[in-house]
């Protein structure tokens, strides 16, 4: 971008300089670091002052009245009044909006070089304040409590005030980048770029003709003056080859008002490579360098540079059709993706914000998180709301690793007022947040918000009847009319669900006051409509795969577990570290103390279904030494999730091949946003729990997998396929004894059973009572099932061999006669892995931990070892600090470990 000489930029996050330092001195810290100890409850001090973050003097500031001057913020946390010259130039009251001032007559009676100071007012005080303000009084079921109450009137990072996973700090401050604009009378400078790509003739929530040309529609937000007669051109190419152009030229149908200039071309349906998702194909990425220019032609009085994909994203979730049905598919409605017009099955997780202060969240951190998303085999995640819009960084990172960003308009948990100055917030936030993330072919989908049609509005109904239209009248009003007109009018490419879990829409027209019409209640026997999220804390309950929800794709799903030993060494001191501590109770947020008194009633709730699932289970730890059992402890709670993660999986996938035509499941949740007992599958520093070691073998393109019924005793295996072709091979099936054993005649079992599975789908391989299972003693059994197939992956030309391990016992594993495998680690200096040995026994559940002066992870873990049989595992690692020492630290051990055995 060329940026004229009378143009100067600031960025605010290097020159203003925050008070916070100064005034924690006058208070009590126990500790520097927030996350440690008790900080978030010993901090609150600092949620209830207002804070004032002041800059050094601005050189360059001077007085010129040939120039206007702007200031431009892209992320104010929230209310906040601005001041220039120690003259107020503005107040702010949304952390997600864009902010734009003209400070040109300020800066002209400036004495001297100009100070810029930003005062942000304390939230959870100003909020209260609106709450007895007479606007509205709502009842609790529509706003759920967390830690601070009223968050539903402030818009701003709705988990900044305490959320059953994380902390309430309230942080506030500048935590995007501000700009000082100057600009000639004839000068301008863009605010925004929204590149919106989509075949000719693509609208909102339904399926392109993938035969139409490509519609590039390139618009730029800006301040200042562009010449009164301006055209706009662009240069496409490819984004590692600059001398391979796809379009140069100028644009068409070009149209502009006082803060937009917009233009587009159409280019042939054919010509450029498209972008696929992580697994399906390649991640073709495009630069596209939009100006703008005067008739006169010279330099570019505007210009913007973005990267871009060429593809078809759709979130289908219009009525069944006939024609599916025909295909064997429950009528009701859809809930599944397409890309490029292929219907794919989704695989991930459900991210949280990765930290509860944003300006940590680095480019490094990031890049290691995607790291391990691609390694679980994901191709989705679902951007939670409420959180925070992702910077584009984060997209860039998407962009490039194939992962689809199923992005959420932040609110979540609470119903909304639509009064107008709420509305007219939302819709700058909206319509600048959709504008800036728009370009990324990682963009997936947008939400209107979290958990609005299946929880919140029947809550609402049961508590408060009579005044329930309302209700669902302010829901429809600012998630339909306010918020998907404004997605309609920015984006032909993406689609809009008002709601993570609902149950689908019947009809989609803008002429109507509320322009879709959602389907609220699943009343119509036989019909199937809604996407699903299962939470049940009754681990009695936890593998009756009965209890899971049927439906078309499952978004949310899962259970707590304890972070490992050396994660809370990050956050605690050693005399803490015991399982029932008190410290470690009060930072479990699961139950949430609903309100800022500390409960440790509601956290010992959490620990207390924590600690039955793994006595139910699994052995329990009983080690002498206190922190050695307390490290098991955190592991069995670990084995625990990820053992009933996999069972969900498992049904879910294999509901692509029922009626239901499961397409999707992301559990919950991906990562940490601190150190405690959450659902997270990796811990806040990057470490990862068992749980995506087992993701990672449930996400692959084909799978086989068990299913048993521990009622009725009937055992079936399935294969489950995602890949668009059908895929053909056979399952080797293996009863051994925990000695290592082969069962005689393999328990009258066949060994090899061969199987054809269509494209998308399952099949049940086998199909028997345990019963009829020829086992002398079911706790000294194990079932090694192996699976070996040839297809085709999406797009791919050349046959691949796809190949999956799982295994089947019969009984608990608690109930199991563990022998001891004799486990032996050996390194192996000239490759950097690790040859793992059972010698004596069938090792189960077999670990490898890393030392805690690593980030990293294990290409496998968590997996079964005959006696006699040597693994090579390697790591993938991404940070060291202890000068390459940490290999001598890694160690090895098996269920038979997590007991009074060692």
């Amino acid at each position: 971008m060329g940026i004229s000489p009378f143009l100067e930029t600031f960025h605010l996050t290097s020159i203003l300089i925050s008070m916070l330092p100064e005034l924690s001195s006058r208070r009590p810290v126990s500790h520097p670091t927030p996350y440690h100890g008790l900080n978030d409850l010993n901090l609150r001090w600092i949620a209830a002052q207002n804070w004032t973050y002041t800059s050094n003097p601005i050189s360059g500031l001077t007085k010129d009245e040939s120039l206007s001057t702007w200031l431009v913020f892209d992320g104010l946390d929230t209310y906040s009044t601005i001041k220039l010259c120690d003259k107020t130039v503005a107040t702010t009251d949304n952390q997600f909006k864009q902010w734009l001032f003209d400070v040109t007559s300020v800066v002209n009676d400036c004495d001297g070089e100009g100070v810029l100071s930003i005062n942000f007012g304390a939230v959870p005080a100003i909020i209260n304040k609106l709450n007895g303000s007479g606007i509205e009084t709502w009842p609790q079921e529509v706003v759920p409590p967390f830690e601070y109450p009223n968050r539903q009137w402030v818009r701003k990072e709705q988990s900044d005030f305490g959320w059953d996973w994380g902390p309430a700090f309230v942080p506030t401050g500048p935590w995007r980048d501000g700009r000082i604009v100057r600009l000639k009378n004839e000068e301008a400078y863009s605010l925004n770029t929204n590149i919106d790509i989509y075949r000719k003739g693509q609208v909102n929530n339904f399926a392109p003709d993938q035969s139409q040309p490509w519609v590039v529609n390139a618009s730029l937000d800006y301040i200042g003056n562009l010449p009164k007669q301006s055209s706009m051109h662009a240069v496409i190419t490819d984004a590692d080859d600059k001398n391979k152009v796809l379009f140069s030229g100028a644009l068409d149908n070009v149209t502009r008002s006082n803060t937009t200039i917009t233009g587009s071309v159409v280019i042939d349906a054919d010509k450029p490579q498209l972008w696929w998702p992580h697994g399906m194909g390649k991640q073709s990425l495009n630069s596209i360098t939009v100006s703008v220019s005067g008739c006169e032609g010279g330099n570019p009085a505007l210009s913007s540079e973005r990267r871009v994909g060429f593809r078809t994203i759709l979130l289908s979730t219009g009525n069944v059709t006939d024609a599916q049905i025909a295909r064997g598919y429950q009528p009701g409605n859809n809930w599944h993706f397409q890309i490029n017009g292929h219907e794919f099955y989704a695989k991930g997780a459900n991210m949280i914000p990765p930290d509860a202060f944003w300006p940590r969240v680095t480019n490094e951190r990031m890049t290691r998180m995607f790291d391990s998303v691609q390694a679980q085999n994901f191709n989705m995640l679902r951007i939670w709301s409420s959180g925070a819009y992702l910077p584009d960084f984060i997209y860039d990172l998407a962009d490039e690793r194939g992962i689809l960003l199923w992005s959420e308009f932040e609110f979540s948990d609470s119903l909304y007022p639509d009064y107008p100055e709420f509305a007219q917030s939302v819709s700058d936030e909206i319509y600048y947040n959709v504008r800036r993330i728009n370009h990324h072919p990682s963009l997936a989908c947008w939400a209107g918000g979290n958990e609005f049609e299946n929880l919140l509005l029947p809550q609402a109904k049961s508590a408060d009847p009579e005044r329930y239209p309302y209700y669902l009248g302010q829901y429809e009003h600012l998630f339909i009319t306010v918020i998907f007109t404004l997605v309609a009018e920015n984006s032909h490419s993406i689609s809009y669900t008002p709601s993570s879990a609902n149950n689908g829409w019947t009809k989609i027209d803008f002429s109507l006051p509320v322009p879709m019409i959602e389907r609220y209640n699943n009343e119509t026997k036989g019909e199937l409509y809604s996407n699903t999220d299962y939470y049940n804390y009754d681990t009695s309950l936890s593998f009756e795969s009965s209890r899971y929800p049927v439906g078309r794709f499952a978004v949310e799903f899962g259970f707590t577990s304890m972070p490992s030993l050396a994660t809370w060494k990050e956050a605690l001191e050693e005399e803490d570290l015991h399982f029932n501590s008190s410290m470690i109770t009060v930072r479990n947020h699961h139950y949430p103390a609903g309100g800022l008194e500390t409960n440790y009633t509601k956290g010992a709730r959490g620990l207390a279904e924590m600690t039955l699932a793994v006595e139910r289970y699994y052995p329990t730890p009983n080690k002498k030494d206190a922190m050695a059992n307390f490290s098991s402890w955190c592991h069995a709670t670990q084995l625990f999730q990820a053992d009933f993660y996999k069972s969900q999986i498992q049904f879910y996938r294999r509901g692509s091949g029922m009626p239901e035509r499961q397409m999707g499941s992301l559990y919950w949740q991906l990562n940490d946003i601190w150190q405690a007992p959450t659902w997270a599958a990796i811990e806040y520093s990057g470490r990862w729990k068992a749980l995506p070691y087992v993701t990672r073998h449930l996400y692959k393109n084909v799978i086989s997998a068990p299913h048993f019924n521990h009622t009725s005793g009937d055992l079936e295996v399935w294969v489950t396929s995602d890949l668009w072709e059908s895929v053909s091979g056979s399952v080797s099936l293996s009863w051994v004894d925990l000695g290592g054993k082969p069962m005689v005649d393999n328990a009258g079992m066949p060994k090899t059973v061969n199987f054809t599975v269509p494209a998308i789908n399952s099949t049940c391989l086998l199909n028997t009572n345990i019963a009829d299972v020829k086992l002398s003693d079911r706790s000294d059994a194990i079932l090694l099932i192996s699976l070996e197939a040839d297809g085709r992956l999406p797009n791919g030309k050349s046959t691949t061999c796809f190949t999956h391990n799982d295994h089947f016992l019969p009984v608990w594993p608690k109930d199991i006669k563990l022998v001891d495998p004799g486990l032996k680690l050996t390194k192996c200096n000239s490759t950097g892995d690790f040859i793992v040995e059972a010698t004596k026994g069938v090792s189960l559940y077999t670990w490898l931990t890393h030392p805690a002066e690593v980030v990293g992870f294990f290409d496998d873990n968590l997996f079964v070892l005959l006696p006699g049989e040597k693994k090579h595992v390697g790591f993938k690692l991404q940070e060291d600090t202890s000068s390459g020492e940490w290999m001598d630290k890694v160690s090895v051990e098996s269920l038979w470990d997590m007991t009074t055995h060692n």
